[in-house]
């Protein structure tokens, strides 16, 4: 898998956004990578120092659309802890 199609996309909540204060970064990942995958492209991509990966899998839920019934998508998503000293500018405020 190149490095470039491991992490899709930042996943920003009133959760996530507190937690980036402290470090955390929370993204949706491709399905199939590993932490390994995620980290070295994570480094690459943002230059920084990765301290943790975790990595949450969502298991997709049943959904009902009238008598319609459908299932939303498999995600998984990659909770990232920089290491001391360490910042990424995600939403571009410091310019």
């Amino acid at each position: 898998m190149h490095i470039t199609n491991v992490i899709k996309k930042p996943i920003l909540s009133e959760k996530t956004y507190r937690n980036m204060a402290s470090g955390v970064y929370t993204f949706e990942v491709a399905i199939t990578a590993n932490k390994v995958q995620i980290k070295k492209a994570f480094e690459t991509i943002f230059e920084v120092k990765v301290a943790k990966v975790n990595i949450i899998n969502y298991d997709p839920k049943e959904k009902k659309m009238g008598k319609f019934v459908g299932e939303t998508k498999y995600t998984k998503r990659a909770i990232i802890t920089l290491k001391p000293g360490e910042q990424l500018d995600l939403l571009g405020e410091n310019k």
